[in-house]
């Protein structure tokens, strides 16, 4: 999946779970859309859904103490996803 893949699915699923509609690539989501921790969890399933595959604990708890933007979802989720064959 490339990034620009990666950044439409997550911009349909912010539209789509959070309305929240084009976000800055580099906004605080926190601070300028509201998204909080409850957002983050559910944001992490559609990510486990995107990705076909269970996020571990620890994946999860190093996404919920470091994103923060956009770009910084897109840089978790590329580094996750499986390289294209």
């Amino acid at each position: 999946m490339t990034r620009d893949e990666i950044r439409d699915r997550v911009l349909t699923i912010f539209a789509e779970e959070f309305e929240i509609v084009g976000p800055g690539l580099d906004d605080d989501l926190r601070e300028a859309h509201g998204f909080d921790s409850i957002d983050a969890i559910e944001l992490l399933r559609e990510i486990e859904d995107m990705l076909g595959f269970e996020l571990s604990q620890e994946q999860k708890k190093r996404a919920m103490d470091n994103i923060r933007t956009l770009n910084q979802i897109l840089d978790y989720i590329a580094g996750l996803a499986p390289e294209p064959a």
